[in-house]
């Protein structure tokens, strides 16, 4: 994670505080702001860091496979379980488990792993026992989890088990003057995979500066991949514009 802006000072000192704490976050912000990052972040500043740190995002998941991909199954449980599976819960045990896009979890997994969180255990599918699992959860969304309480797409009581403490990533947008480190460091990583030479001016830091970005850093990222790609070396406004 890079960042010099007041708001990212504030993110750093607040991962830096909650990362010993070992309790349940909630990450939430745009899309390609970075919540795997601060998932990591507090991984690997936390009491868990030896420990294993695995992520799974929900809304790519089909609804009916999320159950056994978290909880694992026993050989048989169900059509083309043809061995007994560990899920990222047991996985993950003694350190992270990281839950994106926590929001378009489907309601009846929703209350299973309410359970898991209140009990400490989880029960494989296709099993009539319980296996204790010990697992510092952190959880994503770039969704409104309050007013989806409020139309019934989340669990109230789920919502406030997760989120003991909230962190709020700012979009690019917002933090500007990150832009030009952001850039200088994403050029210096696609030189080094590309093995070529490129360079940023003056006057492409400062249209880099000016756009709103709506894919946050993500969206940053690729185009300086994609203007390094097909310059001629010296990056122009136009090299960028076409990303």
């Amino acid at each position: 994670m890079l960042g010099a802006s007041p708001a990212m000072v504030r993110l750093f000192d607040l991962i830096e505080r909650v990362a010993g704490s070992d309790v349940s976050v909630l990450v939430v912000g745009e899309t390609g702001t970075g919540k795997e990052l601060v998932a990591r972040a507090l991984h690997e500043h936390g009491t868990r860091a030896a420990g294993p740190f695995l992520a799974e995002n929900c809304a790519a998941v089909p609804a009916e496979l999320l159950e056994s991909e978290l909880f694992g199954h026993e050989k048989g449980s169900f059509t083309g379980a043809h061995a007994k599976r560990v899920g990222h819960f047991l996985a993950a045990d003694g350190g992270t488990l990281f839950l994106d896009e926590i929001g378009d979890m489907p309601l009846a997994m929703q209350a299973k792993l309410l359970r898991v969180l209140e009990e400490r255990e989880v029960r494989p599918v296709g099993s009539n026992k319980t296996v204790p699992v010990d697992v510092s959860l952190v959880a994503a969304t770039h969704r409104d989890l309050h007013q989806r309480c409020s139309t019934g797409e989340f669990r109230e009581d789920l919502l406030y088990r997760l989120q003991v403490v909230t962190v709020e990533l700012p979009p690019l947008r917002e933090r500007k003057g990150d832009v030009r480190l952001l850039a200088r460091h994403f050029l210096s990583v696609a030189e080094g995979q590309m093995g070529r030479a490129a360079s940023l001016d003056e006057t492409a830091l400062a249209w880099l500066e000016e756009q709103p970005w709506p894919g946050n850093v993500r969206q940053l990222e690729n185009a300086i991949q994609r203007a390094v790609a097909i310059s001629a070396g010296q990056i122009t406004i136009a090299d960028l514009a076409e990303a």
